[in-house]
């Protein structure tokens, strides 16, 4: 029998810092793993924790360039020398002791749950440290230096994978990982974000549908900001899973980033934790019905640090783990007191945002009409009309 879940985590992850001043900080790694503890998602039989060793530089190399990963390691030994060559040293990504060793084993970890779910080792796969989506195959960018996302896909196509699927949520365009299957049309990459226009990195729109010999391989769906709950849950299914159904893969990755919720700091969306529960759910059930359910669930932004990520990352581990955690569910007092230690702030009482008396989230199908004067619909449309085609979707109905 399978392992139900195997789950990349050590606390020595904590040791990916940009510094005191960064708002990548480490400590929403720590706050999620321990509110997974106190969930005891960690302690049943068939979860497994792995904490992957440093891998070799040939793993990096097969999505990073040599010279690229050279500078990495210099910075990593010398951090004072880092002078933004290579994106190292910059604002976005200071260069700081050990930064190779941190970032590649996070690469190696997400590696490792890819290869666990291929072979049937574990049914899904979860790191939330990693989700790096942002790092490009010669330079850093957006918090990201090495792109955990793509050495584990690519891992995937070298040991035979035909059809990966990768779906991003996080409020950022996931353009790294574009970058680099852009011309592949093994793999299938769709980003659901905020526009451009509005949020860095200013990429991402519905015309980029992939290179000359993937056409459609790429999905942008390209949002307002002030999209709120609903809303995202529409343009979600309206474009992400009637696409991903269509492609069939064999394997989904997905990443999770959750600075769409409406109190992250670095963007302008208004989500709530349900939302993005809701979403985590919906792409679980997604991999039980297109793939057998191999799934690797990942990480990625997410900058309010206590009252977002951890309850965000801990349903994703729940549900990764077949133990969801209702949203009606109290945050676990020891988890509450250790905040307030720590922190000198109250956490959040409930798993989640919203008034239970209201119900769950709804959203308007897509079969239901489409409403020109919504912004938001007219983003979905553009890009149903930009790669439905490819697909053999109808514009109007799927």
């Amino acid at each position: 029998m399978p392992t139900q879940a195997r789950v990349i985590w050590d606390p020595s992850f904590t040791a990916y810092n940009f510094g005191p001043t960064h708002p990548m900080a480490p400590v929403r790694l720590d706050l999620t793993a321990r509110l997974c503890e106190a969930f005891g998602l960690f302690s049943h039989t068939d979860v497994e924790l792995v904490n992957p060793p440093l891998p070799d530089d040939a793993l990096l190399a097969t999505v990073h360039d040599p010279d690229y990963i050279d500078a990495v390691k210099a910075a990593s030994k010398d951090p004072a020398g880092a002078d933004g060559g290579f994106g190292i040293g910059t604002e976005d990504d200071p260069a700081f002791a050990g930064m190779h060793e941190a970032s590649a084993r996070i690469a190696e970890g997400t590696r490792q749950v890819c290869e666990d779910v291929w072979t049937g080792r574990s049914s899904h796969g979860v790191n939330f440290c990693g989700g790096l989506h942002h790092a490009m195959p010669g330079s850093a960018s957006g918090f990201c230096i090495y792109n955990d996302i793509a050495v584990g896909i690519q891992w995937l196509l070298d040991h035979g994978a035909q059809r990966v699927a990768y779906v991003d949520i996080d409020v950022h365009h996931g353009d790294g990982v574009e970058r680099i299957f852009w011309d592949d049309p093994r793999v299938l990459t769709i980003s659901l974000h905020e526009s451009g226009r509005a949020l860095f990195p200013g990429t991402g729109w519905p015309g980029d549908t992939g290179g000359p010999n993937a056409p459609g391989s790429a999905v942008n769906v390209a949002l307002p900001p002030g999209t709120g709950d609903s809303a995202w849950l529409r343009a979600l299914h309206a474009t992400a899973l009637p696409i991903v159904r269509a492609f069939k893969p064999e394997v989904m990755v997905t990443q999770h980033g959750c600075d769409t919720h409406a109190q992250d700091p670095l963007a302008h969306m208004a989500l709530s934790v349900d939302a993005q529960r809701t979403a985590a759910d919906a792409l679980h059930r997604l991999a039980h019905d297109v793939c057998e359910g191999r799934w690797v669930a990942l990480g990625g932004g997410g900058y309010e640090l206590v009252d977002v990520v951890p309850r965000t990352w801990t349903h994703l581990t729940g549900i990764a783990t077949h133990r969801p955690i209702p949203l009606t569910a109290p945050v676990p007092d020891g988890w509450l007191e250790h905040v307030l230690m720590e922190l000198g702030r109250q956490g959040p009482r409930r798993m989640g945002d919203l008034d239970p008396s209201e119900g769950p989230i709804w959203h308007q199908p897509w079969d239901m009409g489409y409403n020109p004067h919504s912004e938001v619909d007219r983003a979905i449309m553009a890009t149903r009309q930009a790669v439905f085609e490819h697909f053999g979707l109808d514009l109007w109905f799927d």
